[in-house]
């Protein structure tokens, strides 16, 4: 039984996450700290960018509520709780800076509808160079407007 709310925890909030990091993107990356998001919507020289300031800062909760979970017995729902974040940033990871955006230069071409939606909605969120008129503020979810709508291969009469 324990195992199986440890599992619902863990998945739960990396369900939740996605709205956290919806809210997150929109409130915030793109208000009051665009000074460090702006740089993700910009050209810039090397691996980093300031917008990386946010991966240290959203590690703090995920670190914190793992460690507090071990520490004070009472307090164990958070380490399924801060393991649910933690796996909430390494999609993140995966998702966002591998495969959309080629941080980390791979062989990747994206069959998968889902996938290509997901990308698709990414290219639009980053057609928009500024703090104000940004669309699809989702990382892991988008709606299905944004999907690839495949041409079907009809021949012409």
């Amino acid at each position: 039984m324990e195992i199986a709310i440890f599992i619902l925890l863990m998945v739960g909030t990396f369900f939740l996450m996605e709205g956290v990091a919806w809210f997150t993107h929109k409130y915030i990356m793109h208000g009051f700290l665009w000074c460090w998001h702006r740089s993700h919507h910009e050209p810039h020289e090397g691996f980093f960018e300031k917008n990386d300031y946010f991966a240290v800062v959203f590690s703090v909760p995920s670190i914190l509520t793992i460690v507090l979970g071990f520490e004070v017995s009472w307090l164990w729902f958070l380490k399924p709780i801060g393991f649910g974040i933690l796996a909430y940033g390494i999609f993140y990871i995966i998702f966002h800076d591998i495969i959309v955006h080629r941080r980390i230069k791979i062989k990747f071409v994206a069959k998968n509808p889902y996938l290509k939606r997901m990308i698709r909605a990414h290219k639009i969120h980053h057609k928009c160079l500024t703090k104000d008129g940004a669309e699809a503020f989702g990382f892991l979810y988008a709606p299905k407007k944004y999907a690839v709508k495949e041409v079907e291969n009809k021949p012409s009469v």
